[in-house]
């Protein structure tokens, strides 16, 4: 597959209205928790990114019958499963693949999975995972791959040693499919993991606590028929929200999902970034104070991510790049991967006033002027990161790898052309 690069030129202003793609955290568990039922399921909203589309292949390799019959809505039929060697390759490039462990114990006894791939940005442990479904009966060898293993899968009360997103998921799927009743504690509950259950609920499942870190979930061994549409991506609405403030920009993001905002429009209100909601919409003024906020007592702010409601760790590299356009100095505290804060070298080429301080803080003062860079994407979020710096720069920037922000954000430069950006894709 031939590499992507972007040519950006910055200094654009955008304005106009844009619909946020639906969630690819949502999509990815719900395309997996498909292979539950032996009946025919819709899905409307799906992002066609490529992390959407190599799940949906491996699928495929599964049995199941996955075509797209519109631009976001996605059949899928897993009359019969049947498990099978899984391309160990596709596998490395998501870390999704981790999610068909649920689904094919509870529909076929057992899955070999080979490690499962996605962003370089640190250790991303899968022992939470392993934990869950051990306990709800599963065995597990693991050499050059992992070996799951259940004669049946019986319900428990189900402790997680970390609200781990995918391993709540994980957890989740093969709790509705287990013998009795299983009591999830310290449950992620972010949108996604919500979207998935109600997913779960719409073909048959008993689950009681949806969007608290307590479920309940009484097993059942028969699925349906369901239709779901997956919900807005707050992530990339964020990511807009970023953009918007740096490029001094109105944007209007149309059925923006306000209900699950708060606390990414805190943090930003203290970088000086307010929005505005206006019923399902955010509006995102082009007049903003981007002054940052100081604790009480004239202390130094911070903004830190950590489990849902709080403020996410995927924005926490646009939180960065924001940060850069304000007046004032910014702890940036992330606290869960040691790598993702190691993008930052990029901006300080650009002129960005920023101090690594160690692999989870950075110090960043503003604000600074940027200029055009040579750019390599390393990830999802700070490649998102990096597209927002070279369009507030001065002059055309190069953004290599931008395949990785394409895995995220769908048609994200044509979408960010119709608001008046100057963003050519090319192959690299």
């Amino acid at each position: 597959m031939p590499g992507i690069r972007y040519i950006v030129e910055g200094g654009k202003r955008l304005s106009g209205e844009i619909t946020p793609a639906g969630n690819k955290n949502a999509a990815l568990p719900i395309i997996a928790a498909t292979l539950l039922t032996d009946q025919p399921v819709r899905l409307d909203n799906v992002p066609r990114i490529r992390d959407v589309e190599t799940l949906v292949t491996l699928v495929r390799s599964l049995g199941a019958d996955a075509e797209w019959t519109g631009p976001q809505t996605l059949n899928i039929h897993a009359k019969e499963v049947r498990v099978v060697d899984l391309d160990a390759d596709a596998c490395a490039r998501i870390r999704a693949s981790i999610l068909l462990a649920g689904p094919l114990l509870a529909r076929c006894g057992g899955v070999t999975l080979p490690p499962p791939g996605g962003d370089v940005i640190g250790r991303r442990r899968v022992d939470t995972h392993l934990l869950a479904l051990e306990q709800l009966g599963a065995t597990i060898v693991e050499n050059e791959n992992y070996h799951f293993r259940a004669s049946k899968l019986i319900g428990t009360d189900v402790f997680l040693d970390e609200p781990s997103v995918t391993g709540t998921e994980n957890a989740l799927m093969a709790a509705v499919a287990a013998e009795g009743t299983t009591v999830l504690r310290n449950a992620a509950s972010e949108p996604h993991v919500q979207d998935l259950a109600n997913f779960l609920v719409a073909i048959g499942a008993r689950i009681e606590g949806i969007g608290t870190n307590t479920m309940t979930i009484q097993g059942t061994s028969s699925f349906g028929s369901a239709s779901h549409k997956i919900g807005p991506d707050h992530i990339e609405v964020g990511s807009l929200i970023g953009l918007a403030a740096v490029t001094k920009s109105e944007i209007r993001v149309r059925d923006a999902g306000v209900a699950h905002l708060r606390a990414i429009r805190m943090n930003f209100e203290r970088l000086g970034v307010v929005c505005e909601i206006d019923g399902d919409d955010l509006l995102i003024p082009s007049q903003q104070e981007m002054k940052i906020h100081a604790d009480a007592g004239g202390h130094i702010p911070k903004i830190e991510d950590q489990p849902w409601p709080a403020f996410p760790a995927d924005l926490m590299s646009i939180a960065v790049v924001t940060a850069t356009q304000c007046d004032g100095v910014v702890l940036v505290f992330e606290k869960m991967f040691e790598s993702r804060l190691f993008f930052v070298d990029k901006l300080i080429s650009m002129g960005a006033r920023i101090v690594l301080c160690d692999p989870h803080r950075v110090i960043v003062t503003g604000p600074s002027r940027l200029r055009r860079a040579k750019l390599t994407s390393p990830d999802i979020r700070a490649g998102m990161a990096l597209l927002i710096a070279a369009m507030c720069a001065e002059g055309t920037s190069i953004i290599h790898n931008a395949h990785q922000i394409e895995r995220g954000y769908e048609r994200i430069d044509e979408r960010l052309n119709a608001l008046g950006a100057s963003i050519r894709r090319e192959e690299d």
